[in-house]
């Protein structure tokens, strides 16, 4: 009755790896001495059970191996996270959603452990709200896309149809003031359509200027479809004298590389991208002492390393710029990093438009809407458009 409490306390602090231990037994095992009672006390200072031990054998002497079996690290692709964010998070709807498209599906459990691991890591969802909101706008959008194709089957639309240019738009001017046929580079502009300076536009140029007067940082963020990205451009539109402006696309799947490598190539610099990081950042840092506006748009799918690299670019003694982060789910991103956010001079939102200004806007932004009655309008984006600037684009 006491061996086996003396043997616990033998091997109590005894450990041996799994390599080790199978080595020993395989040379017992030739020499012709294995015995059950070698497993078991392999199985006691291994710190598992017999029968692993006697599976670990049968491994290195079918397979050859003494190591555990290697498995794939589980990986979502970007089609299953854009699954997972339409579903608002709901792990347990893109399980339903991979099932249905057949092939190999992991377990509920880890598909949680994965999306655990890897928000955990950085990567961010949107919230329900948001999702839901999208899905109705994308819906809105859709059905607005289907009434125009009706459209035309009707005299009055069918004047307007016809009444509009088929060639695209106009060619993108730089500096375009606001109110002015035309559109701003990197904004698409509905044929006939013209660029309107709304409440949102002029706070958004107020705070572009005054970071660009300290050569401070700024977030513009707010909900997608409100208009961000063109209230910078407008706001940038007419840069004062002596300032350049640079859009730096963030990257698919950024990383810091990624990142060096798309500012390299925003500001055109000559000769090809340096083959170390440390040239490649000298090369940036000199185009970058002049007075110069960085705008970093889709800000929100940058990770902390990223915004590291951002700030360190801010803060060089040699630079002068201001850094503008524009995105929706941008002030969350810039959260993770304190350091940047504390930065941050303004944080301007652009909310949705005012049920006030609605009807000056969309009127002013499209001809088609101005023989609509004012009442009618504001009932459009009461139902449909919901202050989203996007749609009434759409």
């Amino acid at each position: 009755m006491g061996e086996p409490g003396a043997w616990g306390e033998v091997t109590a602090g005894l450990r041996v790896s799994r390599p080790v231990l199978v080595a020993r037994l395989l040379e017992l095992d030739a020499a012709g001495a294995l015995t059950t009672a070698h497993v078991r006390a392999g199985a006691q200072v291994g710190g598992v059970t017999a029968r692993t031990v006697w599976r670990w054998l049968e491994a290195a002497r079918t397979e050859g191996r003494v190591e555990r079996r290697s498995r794939a690290r589980l990986e979502l692709s970007e089609q299953a996270w854009e699954v997972l964010a339409l579903a608002g998070g709901n792990v347990a709807a893109l399980h339903r959603h991979l099932k249905e498209a057949g092939g190999e599906v992991p377990s509920l459990a880890s598909l949680h452990r994965v999306v655990r691991r890897d928000v955990e890591a950085g990567r961010v969802l949107p919230d329900r709200a948001v999702v839901r909101r999208e899905r109705e706008e994308q819906r809105t959008r859709q059905a607005l896309a289907d009434l125009a194709l009706a459209g035309p089957r009707e005299g009055g639309a069918a004047k307007v149809a016809a009444g509009r240019p088929s060639s695209p738009a106009p060619a993108a001017v730089v500096g375009a003031s606001a109110g002015e046929r035309g559109a701003l580079q990197g904004v698409a502009l509905p044929a006939g359509a013209q660029l309107v300076r709304t409440s949102s536009v002029r706070a958004v140029a107020e705070a572009v200027g005054q970071a660009m007067a300290v050569q401070g940082a700024v977030c513009v963020f707010g909900d997608p479809g409100r208009g961000k990205t063109a209230a910078v451009r407008m706001a940038l539109g007419e840069a004062p004298a002596g300032w350049k402006v640079t859009w730096v696309p963030v990257p698919v799947r950024p990383s810091v590389a990624g990142m060096r490598r798309a500012v390299f190539d925003a500001l055109a610099l000559p000769g090809r991208f340096p083959h170390t990081s440390a040239r490649a950042d000298a090369a940036v840092a000199g185009a970058l002492g002049e007075a110069r506006v960085l705008v970093v748009d889709e800000a929100q799918r940058l990770p902390v390393p990223c915004l590291e690299y951002l700030q360190s670019l801010w803060d060089h003694p040699g630079t002068r710029i201001t850094l503008v982060l524009c995105g929706a789910g941008s002030e969350r991103a810039l959260s993770r990093l304190p350091q940047l956010a504390s930065r941050v001079g303004a944080w301007q939102e652009v909310p949705r438009l005012a049920t006030t200004e609605v009807a000056a806007v969309v009127t002013g932004f499209h001809p088609l809407w101005r023989a609509v009655p004012a009442s009618d309008l504001t009932w459009i984006d009461q139902s449909c458009a919901h202050g989203t600037f996007r749609t009434w684009a759409a």
